[in-house]
């Protein structure tokens, strides 16, 4: 999707806008046992160059309780919205291009879309039927609701008055305007009405509601015209419904030269409303509005009863335009009477209306984008080859490279084409690969990945591919890929029955003489080189036979029926990786306890696994300096006397996602990268990866990373023992540094 949104990672995007208000208003867990991709509790070693500190802070007086605070969670919904709030708050930012500033504008907006459509819909569903499952912080579902309603209103709000007071008069300050029909032009509006009737009114179609012409259906986030008409002989109003269509752009350039600086544009529900009496010619229009509705749109598939995923896929995702509906948004001028209509009809509760000043849909200021305006854009960035495929005199294949030593890539610094994307690409080309096995959770509409899988497959490869068909928002896409590459002949699988393959693998098999030799990639990041210009990834590319022997183990386990225990060097999900993390951050506690150089860093999207995070509490206790950069949803609570005194939970976002998953464990002298966040649905319900790297010179690329994030002068945001947000302070003077920036410096990138 885009730089700070929610990983669904590059959905269509979805909108909502303007200003909002609403017309009304655990006990500790267990240590786990261990499992499959576990190993017995690491031996600490102090490792050469490992990053640790002189001597372990002082332990906690509380340190010696076996027992933790109930209330020692972040509601998970809520932490969300607030990650929705430095999202917008970057949107206030006048030191940023104020293109950017729109595309953060529209990037709250449609995060905001996903999380009642999934989120929202899941807590609603609990509560109506009767589920009284408490979150971690003790709230039932209709507690949630009621704080997510009261949340959601001031962001709204505020997003409101960051539109129309900010960014409005900023954008016609630099020659761009969003205006209405009547503040145009006579030529302007003349120009327009010949559009209208040429491409608009044609693909309209109006939809009365009578006794003989019942409500229509209104698909989710569609925007749509609620308008009442009176019959002048009769007397008689009725209501009618129009969408606006989404196969055009919602916002209309008015200009008729595309070549001019300055650009002026109509949102197209402005053309639509404008033009009503030609909908219905002969009656007069008495009012109209603007609606839009989110539905439930998350997917149950009953896996175990379905014989064929595919096709039960395909029908889930027919019944999803049919989900309930989870909030109506309306104009702050519809009036009482027609909104109890669309209460009534479309059987929302009232404490689910949002009313919206300004501009509906707020992820339309996507499209502001492609303006050729780079002078209100953040300088465009050229990502660099890596070093090690950097092309010389003699141009090496990317198996030799693999095989002088291990590469570790950085995305978008690194670039993906030339690496991850060369890497299979050379693979389907080259006669000496034997076979290509390869996850494929998102990928890009025009794929070059997908495209070198068929290639190989066509040239007599042995190629398998995992497509997850369950990959949210995507399935329709996936559904796709996998019939053009069963049609060529590769291998499809979907995975194992009741969980999602989130992991990022892709194994090559060459023949190399009389040896057959495994070149590997497990990255964080989605096989997608578009996102991969967006999304900050890591992927480590190996001819490590460790762990290629882990890979061929992996990919029998996804592709039949083996059940494979242990693992050399990645840890795997469900079971291992939490337990593995578990184990290892327990290493730490014990090295503190023992007055031993510790510490433990981490970087991940969300930390919401309550085992990980009471054993992060309990390495504080005990004296591990715990640094933790989380991009999105944080559950735990940093720098609470006598519980986290020794945690610091940072938060950067920027111009792009902040992606990959990094772990640290000084004392222990391992690093981890991988797909997994610490999340349940990850650690429980996903096949998942963490690979340990071990090359000194690529732990030490892992340590600059985690050095530039957690530097004093980054500009983050800190979580404070409140459990609130704040922008980390700055002494006077004192330079901010900004860790996108740097790693774009560091790695080469050119920017113009």
């Amino acid at each position: 999707m885009d730089a700070v949104s929610t990983d669904s990672s590059d959905p269509a995007s979805r909108r909502n806008g303007g200003s909002a208000r609403s017309r009304t208003t655990g006990r500790r867990a267990p240590r786990p046992t261990r499992r499959a991709g576990t190993r017995a509790t690491p031996q600490p070693t102090n490792g050469e160059g490992a990053r640790v500190p002189s001597a372990p802070p002082a332990v906690t007086r509380a340190a010696a309780s076996t027992d933790l605070p109930e209330d020692r969670y972040l509601n998970r919904e809520l932490s969300w919205l607030d990650f929705n709030a430095r999202v917008l708050a970057i949107a206030e930012d006048r030191s940023q291009p104020v293109l950017e500033r729109a595309r953060f504008l529209a990037i709250f907006a449609s995060n905001l879309d996903e999380f009642y459509m999934v989120r929202v819909a899941g807590l609603k569903r609990r509560e109506e039927t009767g589920l009284s499952v408490r979150s971690a912080d003790g709230l039932t579902p209709h507690e949630q609701l009621t704080r997510i309603s009261a949340r959601n209103q001031d962001l709204v709000e505020k997003l409101s008055r960051v539109f129309l007071d900010e960014l409005l008069p900023e954008l016609e300050a630099h020659g761009v305007r969003i205006l209405r029909w009547s503040e145009l032009a006579a030529a302007d509006q003349g120009r327009l009405t010949r559009y209208f009737e040429d491409h608009i009114f044609p693909v309209l179609t109006p939809l009365a509601v009578d006794p003989a012409h019942p409500f229509p259906y209104i698909s989710g986030l569609s925007l749509n015209l609620a308008v009442t008409v009176a019959d002048p002989d009769a007397g008689i109003k009725r209501f009618a419904r129009v969408k606006v269509p989404d196969n055009v752009p919602r916002l209309i350039r008015v200009e008729s030269d595309r070549e001019i600086e300055h650009a002026t544009f109509l949102p197209l529900e402005e053309l639509i409303a404008a033009h009503l009496g030609k909908l219905f010619p002969g009656m007069q229009v008495a009012e109209h509005h603007i609606f839009r509705v989110t539905r439930n749109a998350d997917l149950e598939v009953e896996e175990d009863r379905d014989e064929d995923l595919l096709q039960a896929m395909e029908r889930e995702l027919a019944r999803r335009r049919f989900g309930p509906p989870v909030r109506l948004e309306v104009t702050d001028t519809m009036s009482e009477t027609m909104l109890e209509l669309l209460l009534r009809e479309l059987e929302v509760d009232q404490h689910d209306v949002v009313e919206v000043k300004g501009l509906l849909d707020l992820s339309c200021l996507f499209q502001l984008d492609r303006l050729q305006r780079p002078d209100l854009k953040n300088p465009p960035y050229v990502p660099a080859t890596h070093p090690a495929f950097a092309e010389g005199q003699t141009p090496k294949s990317i198996f030799s490279t693999l095989r002088e030593g291990d590469v570790l890539v950085h995305h978008p610094y690194d670039s993906f084409s030339t690496s991850v994307q060369r890497f299979i690409e050379q693979a389907a080309a080259d006669p000496h690969v034997l076979a290509i096995k390869q996850t494929l959770y998102r990928t890009s509409g025009d794929s070059p990945i997908v495209n070198a899988l068929i290639d190989a497959a066509e040239a007599g490869k042995q190629v398998v591919a995992l497509v997850e068909l369950k990959a949210r928002f995507d399935e329709q896409a996936n559904i796709q890929w996998a019939r053009t590459l069963e049609r060529a002949g590769v291998h499809v699988v979907y995975g194992l029955v009741g969980l999602k393959t989130h992991c990022k693998t892709a194994l090559v098999v060459r023949q190399e003489g009389s040896t057959i030799r495994r070149y590997c990639h497990l990255g964080t990041g989605n096989y997608n080189p578009k996102t991969a210009r967006i999304y900050e990834d890591l992927g480590l590319l190996t001819a490590s036979p460790e762990i290629g022997a882990d890979l061929t183990d992996l990919f029998n386990v996804l592709t039949g029926y083996a059940r494979h225990g242990e693992y050399r060097r990645i840890l795997v999900s469900p079971q291992g990786i939490r337990n593995g993390i578990v184990e290892r951050v327990e290493a730490e506690t014990e090295l503190a306890r023992r007055g031993e150089p510790c510490g433990i860093r981490m970087k991940v999207n969300s930390l919401v696994d309550e085992q990980i995070i009471d054993a992060l509490y309990r390495a504080s206790l005990a004296g591990v300096p715990v640094r933790i950069v989380v991009r999105g949803i944080c559950a735990l609570k940093a720098g609470v006397e006598g519980l986290s005194d020794n945690i610091e939970v940072r938060s950067i976002l920027g111009r792009f996602l902040e992606h990959s998953r990094v772990f640290h464990f000084a004392g222990l002298d391992e690093h981890w990268i991988g797909s997994a966040d610490m999340m349940h649905r990850n650690l429980d319900r996903r096949i998942e990866t963490q690979v340990r790297v071990t090359d000194p010179k690529l732990t030490a690329q892992l340590d600059e990373l985690l050095d530039s994030a957690l530097h004093p002068s980054t500009r983050c945001w800190v979580l404070n023992a409140k459990g609130d947000w704040e922008a980390s302070p700055r002494s006077s003077g004192e330079q901010v540094r900004d860790h996108q920036v740097e790693m774009l410096r560091q790695h080469g990138a050119k920017v113009s």
